[in-house]
This record gives structure tokens, sequence and C-alpha cells, in this order.
């Protein structure tokens, strides 16, 4: 039997409820009514990025609406303090369930490499917080707010390029696996 496969499978799906969970939680509970109150959508929402004038931009905003800074507040005290956690153990079980390994380009792959597929929900993980973190740190009243506002950007990519690398990562080894289980069949 290997490691992997002593995860039930209703402990990932359980997590993944809990995501969605926490997920809408931040949607309809911060995201939605921060949309209302200021007409613009939080920066967390951005995937294509943002650069520091939207910090700026967005500051300006905080500055002048209340509700609006007090919503951002409260999203990154309750959902956002739990959900990167959440999202990363859920990564990293379905990572741990697939269990890496076959052939790639002919040639199995290097331990190093497992290493790092195992490591990309972490970095997921490290990035989300440090996006939380950039983000009440830019918004607030600190002698970092000017680094913090340069860093958030950053923190953002760095957070959805390591997502999507780890879902590509498990698109890939998930096929690999239906493609292994169907050849046994044959």
């Amino acid at each position: 039997m290997n490691p992997g496969s002593r995860i039930p499978l209703w402990i990932i799906a359980l997590l993944a409820a809990i995501c969605l969970g926490a997920l809408a939680w931040t949607t309809f509970g911060f995201v939605v009514p921060f949309k209302h109150e200021t007409g613009q959508a939080v920066l967390d929402v951005y995937f294509g990025g943002y650069d520091e004038l939207t910090v700026g931009r967005m500051r300006q905003l905080l500055d002048h609406n209340e509700i609006a800074s007090n919503l951002l507040q409260a999203m990154y005290a309750g959902p956002e303090m739990i959900f990167p956690a959440l999202l990363t153990a859920l990564l990293l079980l379905v990572l741990m369930r697939l269990r890496p390994s076959g052939p790639h380009f002919n040639r199995p792959i290097r331990p190093s490499l497992i290493a790092l597929v195992y490591a990309l929900p972490f970095i997921y993980g490290l990035a989300d917080y440090g996006e939380n973190i950039s983000s009440l740190i830019a918004f607030g009243d600190s002698a970092w707010t000017d680094h913090a506002a340069r860093l958030l950007p950053w923190m953002t990519r760095v957070k959805f390029a390591s997502l999507a690398i780890c879902l590509i990562v498990i698109a890939r080894f998930g096929i690999v696996r239906a493609m292994h289980r169907e050849e046994g069949e044959t």
C-alpha cells in the first residue's frame, strides 16, 4: 500500500467542501458587499495582477470610506485567516493521493522534482498569507505602508502563479494516473 492511497477520498471531499464554504463566506460576506459599497473589486480578486498605482487608488478609497475599510479588515481577520491554510491542505492531500511519479519525457521523475511538487501548495499558502499581511499593512497606519504597497502586487502574482502551477500539476498527474489505470484494464 502506497502512502497516498491511505488518504480516504471522503477526507479530501470534506476538506474541499470546507474550502468552498470559506470561499463562499469570503465572496458573499465581504467581496460582494465591498463591491456594492465602493463599486470596485477587492484587490485579492485581480487575477491578472495590478500595480502600485492600483494599490494607491485603493488606499485613497479606503481612507474616504470607513465601511469599505472595515469590510476589508474583517475579511482578513475572518475567512482569509483560515482559507489559505485550508486550500494548502487540500492541494497537498490531493497531491499525496495522486502520488506524483511516472515518466517525464520517458525518464523517471527525479526525487528533487517530486519534492518541488510537494512544496507547491506551501508556496501558495505562504504567498496568500503574505498577500493578506501586505494588504493589512498597506491599507493601515504603519511606517511600512509604502513598502507593503510595493510588495503587495508581487505577492498576488506569486499566489496566483503557484496556485495555477499546482492545479496544472494535479491535472497532469491525475491524467497520468487515469491512463495507467486504463492500461491495466486492457
